[in-house]
């Protein structure tokens, strides 16, 4: 069961940007006690040029693993049960392969990511957690045989290949990776904004916010009203495609190429311009104030 509306925003979120790559499932249940999984992914045989255009996530995510982030940092008691769904899911992985008499490689077996937007030195030391050269700064492998790592995001380096995981990040850390996602052009932008305006929506709507949800209500206001404004600027272009197509018949690369200038324009006046000219009249219309 969702939590709170930052366990729905990283659940929905992160099986977005993972669905293109495999097969993520939320809050898959567990055998024993029922137990669930924040995200289950198992990849899809997709090329690593696929997943790189997710960067340090694409990369975590190159094997069949469990996804568990946490708004606020992890305690012991939360690392232990996070490792308990892990060796649960990988003794079913165990079993079925023995039913099917197949033998399961160790690097075949699930890997467990916990994400956390912070960690202690201590907590890290507890769980004999370490940084290996071949990862970057901030993510924090247990010993071998556990298949786990702590990713701290507080101690991700700000850079592109870190962003998807940063915005799942707090305070300051998640501030910045949503200024520097309103300024790429990327295939995940429209999701990622799109779950964090309902993430605004949502803790918006609710009574006796804390200090901290306050703050992040108001670092999301430019996300919500970014994301409105290319909502409603698609579903104009959604409407003026299909105004087009109904008028002349098709769309061919004359009609697309002046499809943002009329989208520009007032609907009533669009709508005018669309009605009385004709396909060659509209199409000079606006060719002669394009770039060539």
């Amino acid at each position: 069961m969702t939590r709170t509306p930052y366990d729905q925003y990283a659940k929905q979120y992160l099986e977005g940007l993972l669905k293109p790559l495999g097969e993520p499932k939320i809050s898959r249940e567990v055998t024993a006690e029922v137990r669930q999984v924040d995200i289950w992914f198992v990849p899809d045989e997709v090329t690593t040029a696929d997943r790189e255009v997710l960067g340090l996530l694409g990369r975590m995510v190159a094997t069949p693993c469990l996804l568990e982030p946490f708004r606020n940092p992890a305690t012991a008691n939360d690392v232990r049960a996070c490792l308990g769904k892990l060796l649960q899911v990988q003794a079913e992985a165990l079993r079925k392969a023995k039913r099917q008499k197949k033998k399961l490689a160790e690097a075949e077996l699930p890997h467990l990511w916990v994400l956390v937007p912070s960690s202690s030195r201590q907590l890290l030391q507890q769980f004999g957690a370490e940084q290996r050269d071949d990862w970057t700064t901030g993510v924090y492998f247990l010993p071998e045989k556990l298949r786990t790592a702590l990713v701290a995001i507080a101690n991700l380096p700000a850079t592109a290949d870190t962003l998807w995981l940063r915005l799942l990040g707090r305070g300051s850390v998640q501030q910045q990776a949503i200024a520097a996602l309103l300024l790429i052009n990327h295939p995940f932008r429209r999701h990622a904004l799109e779950q964090l305006a309902i993430l605004q929506v949502t803790l918006q709507a609710r009574q006796n916010l804390n200090r901290e949800e306050k703050e992040l209500v108001m670092n999301l206001s430019p996300v919500y009203e970014q994301w409105k404004a290319e909502t409603l600027e698609a579903g104009e272009r959604r409407a003026t495609e299909g105004f087009l197509v109904a008028r002349f018949g098709q769309l061919d690369e004359a009609l697309t190429r002046i499809i943002p200038s009329l989208v520009a324009l007032p609907p009533i006046d669009r709508s005018r311009l669309i009605l009385n000219l004709s396909r060659t009249e509209l199409i000079e219309q606006f060719e002669r104030k394009l770039p060539h």
